[in-house]
């Protein structure tokens, strides 16, 4: 819910889901191509890690920028999410700025 509130706040159009599973389905019945994924590594049913490996494996979502948000603070998962294909990795618990940051870093906000 913080992520959406800043997201809607710099203007972004948001949509939310529970779990992996969700936001794959959500993701993939978009008609226009998303621009940006922000997940959590700690998702139920497929977590964030997941849902990425899934977005990169399809090449339908080549351009898609995906930032991982979560608490898993160990270098290994980080570097894992970067190989795997996310553009930025942002640790909980953050700030407004700390996620502009990211965004910009990503290449979503100049």
């Amino acid at each position: 819910m913080i992520l959406a509130k800043i997201l809607r706040e710099l203007g972004y159009d948001v949509r939310e889901a529970a779990n992996g599973k969700e936001a794959l389905a959500l993701i993939e019945a978009e008609t226009d191509p998303i621009k940006l994924v922000l997940v959590d590594w700690n998702m139920p049913e497929m977590n964030g890690f997941e849902l990425l490996k899934l977005l990169r494996e399809n090449p339908a979502h080549a351009s898609m920028k995906i930032v991982m948000v979560t608490t898993e603070t160990e270098i290994d998962q980080m570097a894992a999410a970067v190989e795997a294909g996310a553009n930025e990795y942002v640790m909980k618990p953050f700030t407004r700025d700390i996620l502009v940051e990211k965004l910009e870093l990503a290449g979503i906000r100049s």
